[in-house]
């Protein structure tokens, strides 16, 4: 079987998460194919049969690049299971998961396409990407008084046990 993994990435992390999911494919003797979305040349779904979906969420949205490569692409996504990774910090906590699910509503009904699997996948503080600005607004609107100090250093909350059987699971019942 042949695995197309589009991600669209804003810090990084979200890059790592589709390297991991790459790995884990190829692990299950499946072919891969891993494109950017910011890349969009490189799109061809020539001779897959599956596609999983990454993209990290920034101000409630998925990367524009995403969304529109999605939007663009429906057709041939709705011709192949699909497993969308919708990674972002409130899906990191029980009392954000409810926000988190809403970007992935939001993403679904800007591109008219809805992924036949879903994970809300938990994301990480990448503090060397944030200006001032930025610091604040993960401080006091993302993480809202969390016991979580992003000046601490960079933290990733994915639980990668997790994704891998997310994905696992996919292949299982694509292939």
């Amino acid at each position: 079987m042949k695995v197309l993994i589009l991600y669209g990435t804003v810090e990084g992390h979200t890059g790592k998460i589709a390297n991991f999911v790459t790995d884990q494919v190829r692990e299950a003797g499946h072919e891969v194919a891993l494109v950017d979305t910011d890349d969009v040349a490189q799109i061809s779904f020539e001779g897959v049969d599956a596609v999983i979906l990454a993209a990290s969420v920034h101000q409630r949205r998925h990367p524009k690049n995403f969304e529109a490569s999605v939007s663009a692409h429906r057709e041939d996504l709705r011709a192949r299971k699909t497993l969308m990774l919708s990674v972002s910090l409130n899906a990191a906590f029980p009392e954000g998961l409810e926000e988190a699910g809403e970007y992935l509503t939001e993403m679904k009904m800007r591109t008219n396409f809805t992924p036949d699997h879903e994970m809300l996948v938990a994301g990480a503080v990448r503090t060397g990407h944030y200006d001032y600005f930025a610091m604040q607004v993960v401080r006091h609107v993302v993480l809202r008084g969390r016991d979580v100090d992003p000046e601490a250093g960079e933290h990733e909350f994915t639980d990668w046990d997790a994704v891998g059987a997310q994905v696992g699971a996919f292949l299982e019942t694509t292939g």
